[in-house]
């Protein structure tokens, strides 16, 4: 007797194969038999003419905060996520104490787009140390499995306090933050994760924290994961972290480096080409160095007072953001605009937006609503003024509630195309989580089936399918999950491969103190399973007296 029992499905094992016509059984939340099933089940699902995988693993979440209240992490699971890691770019909430949590919060909130009400009124403190954090799950339950980082920033705040984002490390608070370190991978950290990212700034302007940790500091913190045998170590690279550096560091320790982001930008494309040919020449030397990719562009609403997409072009860092009369007064100086300018004509390789003015459009705009969705450049072209005067002034005219949208990266879909298929890419960079006020990328997986695959022919539908499932899977070492077969835990998505796909974006005011997010839904989507149990039937979640998620603690080598 099965639990459950799903027949004629287009089995998709994850494994890069063409899909099979079979059955498929679950029993104690594994799977059981496949090919021709025969017996009963508590459940039997007729699925001809669907397909069947593995469910999505989504390697680059920020749900740290939201876990503690919302065990679903919604949206994932309603897009086919089934397994997330979170902790990337090192910003978490653990390890804390009451004199730190505000600072781990508002960096959060500035770094990644979240508001720091939701935060404020959302987060429960039951944990001060990663251990703790991750118990505090187990005990809650959690809908998908989980994973997490130990996260490099909050284990600074945590030793240096408010110099965290301020000044170097001594010998003995580095020696005190790897401690830290093994205290977590022993807990069952998934490995340690950093940010050296020119974007990432916290609260106040100020750099996240692990931006400030001098190149000894990140190899005594990767020396423990060498000694531990265990755990990977990603960064969100900013100029001065090359793959060079992380071939260095997994020389150095044996363990495998992740490097993110890696998002084509036309004004400098030949960075991503040089970026996977270093993951290539390290790779061919036996270095294991990969790089997180992306198969969706990068757009994103934002304001004047919350300008992420601008944050490192000089000299934004600089501005008075949390005192709004000061701010207004410094968009309005002449001075900067004219900073501003200059910086735009310097691309950056690694900067979110390097000045293609035609990609900026009006999304929001109470004074002329004529104006929504014109780039900007037209606009100022009508007006007679210089584009960067007519952006500032547009946004002062209305006390900077006016809402752009920037197209960023990823926009030449045949130069994406060949960084998803290169063979040291990793493709996620979901950010799920995070950004809720500018974008929602969480459906990237069902994104790749229903463009990439579908509509563009880039790939076949199994090799895309272990793009997102076992690949992911093998390189972070997470066991028995991301592939169809006998033994292997059941995770899994059903979906009609005809309109598989992601919804466009839908604000919804569903945080805590009803703050606001952007969300995309599912198009196609029949089932999703973790651990066998049904958490979302296409419609709507379903509810279990226990999440069926786990917290994964244990990893291959």
């Amino acid at each position: 007797m099965h639990d459950l029992i799903i027949r004629g499905a287009s089995l998709i094992d994850g494994l890069g194969g063409a899909p099979k016509t079979a059955d498929l059984a679950v029993k104690n939340g594994r799977i059981a038999e496949i090919g021709s099933v025969s017996g009963t089940a508590t459940e039997s699902i007729d699925a001809a003419g669907l397909s069947l995988m593995p469910g999505i693993i989504d390697v680059h979440t920020h749900y740290d905060a939201q876990l503690t209240w919302d065990p679903r992490c919604s949206p994932s699971p309603a897009l086919g996520v089934t397994t997330v890691v979170i902790g990337n770019c090192g910003f978490g909430i653990a390890p804390n104490a009451p004199d730190t949590r505000d600072i781990l919060i508002k960096n959060l909130s500035e770094v990644e787009g979240m508001s720091l009400t939701a935060l404020r009124a959302g987060i429960e403190w039951r944990f001060d140390d990663f251990g703790g954090y991750l118990d505090m799950l187990a005990a809650r339950g959690v809908v998908p499995n989980v994973a997490a980082f130990a996260c490099h920033s909050s284990i600074r705040v945590a030793v240096l306090g408010d110099g965290a984002s301020t000044r170097t490390a001594t010998d003995a608070e580095v020696e005190t933050m790897a401690a830290i370190v093994r205290d977590a991978l022993d807990a069952g950290a998934i490995g340690l994760a950093s940010s050296t990212f020119e974007n990432h700034n916290g609260y106040g302007g100020l750099p996240m924290p692990s931006r400030l940790a001098d190149e000894s500091e990140f190899e005594r913190l990767i020396d423990a994961l060498g000694a531990a045998g265990r755990g990977l170590f990603m960064i969100t690279a900013g100029a001065r972290t090359t793959v060079d550096t992380l071939a260095g560091y997994a020389r150095r320790s044996g363990r495998p480096m992740v490097y993110a982001a890696l998002l084509h930008n036309s004004q400098v494309p030949e960075r991503t080409r040089n970026v996977l040919s270093g993951c290539r020449r390290a790779q061919e030397a036996d270095i294991p160095v990969y790089a997180q990719v992306s198969c969706q562009p990068l757009s994103m609403n934002f304001s004047l007072d919350a300008a992420y997409p601008l944050y490192g072009v000089d000299p934004w860092g600089s501005l008075p953001i949390d005192d709004p009369a000061a701010l207004r007064t410094a968009l309005a100086d002449p001075g900067f605009r004219d900073r501003f300018r200059h910086s735009l004509t310097q691309p950056v390789g690694g900067r979110l937006f390097n000045g293609d003015w035609d990609r900026v459009e009006v999304a929001v705009c109470a004074t002329h609503p004529d104006y929504e969705g014109q780039p900007i450049p037209t606009l100022a072209a009508q007006a007679g003024a210089d584009t960067v005067d007519f952006f500032f002034d547009l946004a002062l005219s209305e006390d900077l509630a006016t809402v752009f949208n920037a197209k960023l990266l990823n926009v030449d879909e045949d130069a994406v195309g060949e960084i998803l298929k290169h063979p040291d890419s990793l493709i996620s960079l979901s950010d799920a989580g995070a950004h809720l006020t500018f974008l929602c990328d969480a459906g990237y997986g069902l994104h790749l089936l229903g463009h990439w695959v579908r509509e563009r022919g880039d790939f076949e539908i199994g090799e895309a399918v272990r793009q997102i499932t076992s690949r992911p899977a093998a390189v972070y070492g997470i066991r028995d999950r991301g592939v169809l077969t006998e033994g292997a835990w059941a995770d899994m998505l059903l979906f009609d491969p005809e309109t598989v796909g992601i919804t466009a974006i839908e604000r919804l005011h569903d945080l805590p103190a009803n703050e606001s997010r952007l969300v995309r839904h599912g198009l196609g989507v029949k089932g999703v399973w973790v651990n066998g149990a049904l958490v979302h039937d296409g419609t709507d979640y379903r509810d279990h007296r226990r999440p069926p998620g786990q917290i994964l603690t244990e990893f291959g080598a």
